[in-house]
């Protein structure tokens, strides 16, 4: 069977609209034509449950016997939870979680705020990520960049950002980690282009 893109998931894929998580967007890239099988078997198996996501959501219309998440339930079927507002962005489920995905989000957020507004700051931030070797140095570039946010677009951008790096972030890298805990970042180093 095959998965089509919404209207919605046209306007999320639009220049400047970013709501969803990068699996949760690469995923939609690539829905159109393809076969409901190979979708879900992205991302070692999470596939699965993103596109699940992404139908209920909205962003992806399937057969007629996928049940949206108003429709009714089966008499056996257990009570569901409330479903969250359409406009609350739903945080990534555990297994999308991880340091080496916050960090690349720090990344994507640099080029997309500073490449091009202030190309030196931009390229601080970079060095900055690429010389954090542990979760705390990294977190520390980061609050550095949403600062940096907040006095070139104003608080509530800065703070939407922050709210989706740390949705991001595993549960365990949201508290303080004490030094001998700190984790280390060698293996996703970015390669440096020449």
């Amino acid at each position: 069977m095959l998965l089509q893109k919404t209207e919605k998931a046209r306007l999320e894929l639009s220049p400047g609209v970013r709501t969803l998580s990068l699996r949760e967007r690469s995923l939609l890239l690539l829905a159109d034509g393809k076969p409901l099988s190979d979708l879900q078997a992205m991302y070692n198996g999470i596939g699965a449950q993103i596109v699940d996501n992404l139908m209920r959501q909205g962003y992806l219309a399937g057969p007629a016997e996928w049940p949206p998440a108003s429709t009714a339930k089966p008499a056996n079927a257990p009570n569901p939870t409330p479903a969250a507002p359409a406009a609350a962005r739903t945080e990534p489920a555990e297994a999308l979680r991880s340091l080496a995905g916050a960090r690349m989000y720090l990344f994507d957020a640099c080029e997309r705020l500073f490449a091009r507004r202030d190309p030196v700051l931009a390229q601080q931030f970079r060095e900055a990520l690429r010389a954090a070797k542990d979760e705390d140095s990294m977190l520390d570039v980061g609050e550095a960049m949403f600062d940096e946010v907040a006095l070139a677009a104003g608080a509530e951008r800065a703070a939407t950002l922050r709210e989706r790096f740390e949705q991001l972030l595993p549960a365990a890298a949201k508290a303080p980690a004490a030094p001998e805990t700190a984790k280390s970042f060698g293996a996703t180093q970015p390669v440096a282009l020449a």
